[in-house]
């Protein structure tokens, strides 16, 4: 039968033939394309071919089941070793991006089947080995920077010798320069300092010191507190070292703080309230708030608070800010008056009188001194071992001395702080007007005369008067290089007009600072601690202002002015009195 009859049916033989073409014509590469068939779903491309057609399946009969040799399958390529997969570590998580999709390794969003910890690792070149020649010459190296170090310091330790002195720090504590006298600015040189003489040394503004060298340390000691809101400039000149060889000149600044005080605010309706105000007044904090405030002084750790209830006194320490109170223990039940304080000597002082002291029995205005840590029992001034009655007293600035008048006008000096020490007699005295800062100088009368009276060593002169003279001063206030002097005014027939307060100079010229007329009372007028302000406490229309009822009876109103020593310009007028500058408070 012919094989090119299209209408017979095909032998086994032919029908091989014919898959056998087929599969080799399925074999043959195409053009690149993605054709899918109902029959047959799209398979994803093998790496490396453009796509791969679906084979036509063989017809197949129930009768005509085909039958597939072996031999007669096209050769297939030999399957490819099986390769391990490389584990590769998670990548990375950038923490602060926060969520969102992850990146594949180009940098675009994983798909929905991309997972990194199959991505592969970033390639990247191992470091080359350090030559051997390189690490032999590390030490070298090394050695090298090293001398040169010690080449370096040698010569900056060369040049200072050769350039003379230089500083190395300044310390000074501006706040308590301005608060007392005695502060020290402490100069450490870049070597050991040859003995500084106090000609060499130069305070601008004009400020007297003493001059002390240790070593390195050069300390200045400036005797007289220093004004607030100051650039101070120290220059040294011809500074040596020890060698005595090369010369140089040596400055330091410093800038002071502003001053501030505290103030007391008597309340016939509620408490009365120590204040702590700058020199504006707008700043003013309430500090210390009690139902009875008789007196307060201030050091530069304490406050010391004398109250009183139902007649009978207590005596209160705290901080400056007013926390960490206690109490102090006074010699019995009773009341205190005069109270004021030492800051060299940490001490507190007051006179005591027993509470129903009579003209036979009880202690009456003894002078008392105790520490201010509340160690130990309060001590009473004994004058042949009796306990005099004071009439006056004052403790002696930058010491713990007291000096006194007792009732018979006798006048003493005492080391409150020495155990052993015993009263110094000075003569007979009817006031003490005042003492000097840093001077041991006190300001007494006697009689009529008014003395400069040295504690150091007893000698006395007669106190400057006034030009032009203002009259016969009721009160005195020394301050560093001059006194604040109250005086009243009279008219031609002697009667009182008012009152005025005198800057007088060391060398007598007075200027007229301040003034009150008509019923106005001047209660006190008091240097801040360098004299650069004066606090002039007023009672305004005496007449009309009625006394309170405290232990120290005062008019119900009182104002501070606070002026500038200097110029005689008020710079503002505070409510309430008894300010820390004062040694005590007012005796009216």
């Amino acid at each position: 039968m012919s094989t090119d009859d299209a209408d017979r049916p095909l032998t086994r033989a032919e029908l091989r033939a014919r898959r056998a073409a087929e599969e080799a014509a399925a074999a043959t590469p195409v053009p690149p394309a993605r054709a899918t068939t109902p029959e047959a779903p799209e398979s994803a491309a093998a790496p490396g071919a453009a796509s791969l057609e679906p084979v036509p399946a063989a017809s197949v009969t129930p009768d005509d089941t085909p039958v597939i040799d072996p031999r007669d399958m096209p050769a297939s390529p030999a399957p490819a070793p099986e390769v391990p997969p490389v584990p590769v570590p998670p990548a990375p998580v950038d923490v602060s991006a926060g969520p969102g999709p992850r990146r594949s390794a180009d940098g675009g969003a994983d798909g929905a089947g991309s997972d990194p910890r199959f991505e592969p690792p970033a390639w990247e070149p191992h470091p080359a080995p350090v030559p051997i020649e390189g690490r032999r010459r590390f030490p070298l190296v090394l050695g090298a920077v090293i001398a040169a170090l010690v080449l370096v310091v040698a010569g900056f330790g060369v040049i200072t010798l050769l350039q003379g002195p230089r500083i190395s720090s300044v310390k000074v504590d501006a706040q308590a320069a301005i608060d007392a006298s005695g502060t020290r600015m402490i100069i450490t040189a870049s070597q050991p300092l040859a003995k500084v003489a106090a000609s060499q040394v130069s305070v601008s503004p004009k400020t007297p010191f003493t001059v002390d060298t240790s070593g390195r340390n050069l300390g200045v000691r400036f005797t007289v507190p220093l004004d607030d809101d100051t650039n101070y400039t120290v220059t040294v000149k011809d500074v040596t070292g020890t060698d005595k060889q090369r010369r140089s000149t040596l400055q330091a600044t410093f800038q002071t703080p502003k001053s501030t005080m505290y103030l007391l605010q008597r309340n016939a309706d509620g408490d009365d309230t120590i204040f702590h105000t700058d020199l504006g007044g707008k700043n003013a904090v309430p500090i210390v708030q009690h139902e009875k405030i008789d007196d307060f002084r201030a050091t530069a750790d304490h406050l010391v608070v004398a109250t009183e209830k139902d007649g009978v006194s207590s005596l209160l320490v705290m901080d400056r800010q007013g926390k960490n109170e206690r109490e102090l223990k006074l010699p019995g039940p009773g009341f205190l008056s005069s109270l004021q304080v030492s800051e060299r000597g940490n001490l507190v002082g007051y006179t005591f009188t027993d509470k129903g002291v009579s003209a036979t029995s009880g202690r009456a205005s003894v002078l008392v001194t105790q520490s201010l840590t509340g160690d130990g029992e309060p001590q009473i001034v004994s004058l042949a071992d009796k306990q005099p009655s004071v009439g006056q007293w004052a403790f002696v600035p930058d010491s713990s001395s007291a000096l006194f008048i007792d009732f018979t006008g006798a006048l003493y000096v005492e080391d409150r702080a020495d155990a052993k020490a015993k009263p110094t007699a000075l003569g007979a005295a009817q006031t003490i007007e005042g003492i000097s800062r840093g001077t041991y100088t006190a300001i007494v009368s006697r009689g009529a005369d008014l003395i400069e009276l040295n504690l150091a060593d007893g000698s006395e002169k007669p106190l400057a008067a006034s030009t032009p003279d203002f009259g016969v001063p009721g009160t005195i206030a020394p301050f560093p290089g001059g006194t604040l002097r109250q005086v009243a005014t009279r008219d031609a027939s002697g009667l009182p007009t008012g009152q005025i307060v005198t800057r007088v100079a060391d060398d007598g010229k007075a200027v007229k600072l301040f003034s009150v007329t008509g019923s106005d009372a001047i209660m006190q007028a008091c240097p801040s601690p360098s004299g650069q302000y004066s606090a002039i406490v007023v009672a305004p229309k005496l007449v009309n202002n009625p006394y309170d009822q405290s232990l120290l009876p005062l008019p119900t109103t009182m104002q501070t002015h606070i002026i500038d020593t200097k110029t005689g310009k008020e710079q503002v007028v505070l409510a309430g009195f008894d300010p820390s500058w004062c040694a005590q408070a007012p005796h009216r």
